[in-house]
């Protein structure tokens, strides 16, 4: 039975958070492993629920505590340049805060991170995180789940 499982295909599973202060500006970070910006989350580790993964990671990455509210997007994305196994995107949404809210960085893995319009974030994120980006505040607007295939 141990060799069916082995021999079953692997998947990268992420959890991410939409966050954004009082202008509707969002949260991204800039990861020094990465060219390109992203939203703050990560892996969800074996065991762990997405919202689990997402609470955790807002602590690691940021220090923020928070409880994810509703699943906006689930994104299903074929192998990547970056990610060489198919992968599946789970992104929360995690409210608003305030621009001066503390932040303390995970300096291990970022590098930075800011507060931007829809339209610059477009310039920063790579197109399918962009997308992500743009289901989920269309998600949070009109209280509907947004799935995202190649």
């Amino acid at each position: 039975m141990d060799d069916f499982w082995m021999s079953v295909n692997k998947l990268v599973a992420a959890a991410a958070a939409y966050i954004t202060d009082p202008g509707g500006r969002v949260l991204l970070v800039k990861p020094n492993y990465r060219d390109h910006w992203n939203f703050a989350g990560g892996l969800i580790d074996e065991g762990e629920h997405p919202a689990q993964a997402c609470t955790r990671e807002l602590a690691e990455e940021l220090g923020l505590s928070t409880t994810p509210g509703r699943l906006l997007v689930t994104q299903w994305l074929m192998p990547l340049d970056t990610c060489p196994l198919p992968s599946v995107h789970f992104m929360f949404d995690c409210g608003t805060i305030d621009a001066d809210t503390p932040i303390t960085l995970q300096e291990s893995e970022l590098d930075d991170y800011g507060f931007f319009p829809m339209d610059e974030a477009g310039g920063l994120l790579r197109p399918h995180a962009f997308a992500r980006l743009t289901t989920a505040a269309q998600a949070r607007r009109t209280g509907t789940l947004g799935y995202l295939s190649p």
